[in-house]
């Protein structure tokens, strides 16, 4: 069984990480998402939520795939939770270059602690490329419409965090 391990923040989750998850799913047969508790991040959403955000948008996906999708919180390194999961690929999204050298490092350190773990990099779409959840988080915050950045649901619970009504813009 190929089991492969996606690890984020997904603070929120975004449609970049659902085009992400999406294709990893394709390229093995049990995906765990790894939700980081990282508190030096100060996260908006709780673990809970978005453990929650994750199953819910990634429960149809599984069931059409046949592909294993589940959520698992790690607060140990990385390459700890792929061992702990049985990972033996880490799958991480690209945006820009930017993301690149950061990853290039990750994967030699990552590789001198386990070398059986191998590490595939996927490029979301162009139309999701530029969606980071930092500044989803602060275009909502100042107001802005994140409708195209999120699915409904986490529109929803995202508005509410910032305490704005959760309607949607039509478009």
């Amino acid at each position: 069984m190929r089991i492969g391990l996606y690890p984020g923040t997904f603070d929120p989750l975004t449609l970049g990480h659902i085009d992400i998850i999406t294709r990893a799913a394709a390229l093995v047969d049990r995906l765990v998402i790894g939700v980081a508790i990282n508190r030096d991040k100060g996260p908006m959403f709780s673990l809970e939520e978005r453990v929650a955000m994750i199953e819910a948008e990634t429960g149809d996906l599984s069931a059409r795939t046949g592909t294993s999708i589940v959520a698992h919180p790690f607060e140990n390194l990385l390459i700890d939770c792929a061992r702990d999961v049985g990972a033996t690929i880490i799958v991480r999204g690209l945006r820009a270059v930017a993301d690149f050298e950061y990853e290039y490092q990750m994967v030699g350190m990552n590789r001198a602690l386990d070398d059986s773990i191998e590490t595939v990099f996927l490029m979301a779409e162009a139309r999701h490329q530029a969606i980071a959840s930092k500044l989803v988080k602060e275009i909502a915050r100042l107001g802005g419409d994140v409708t195209k950045f999120v699915p409904p649901a986490v529109h929803s619970a995202l508005m509410a965090k910032v305490g704005r009504s959760p309607a949607r813009k039509a478009g």
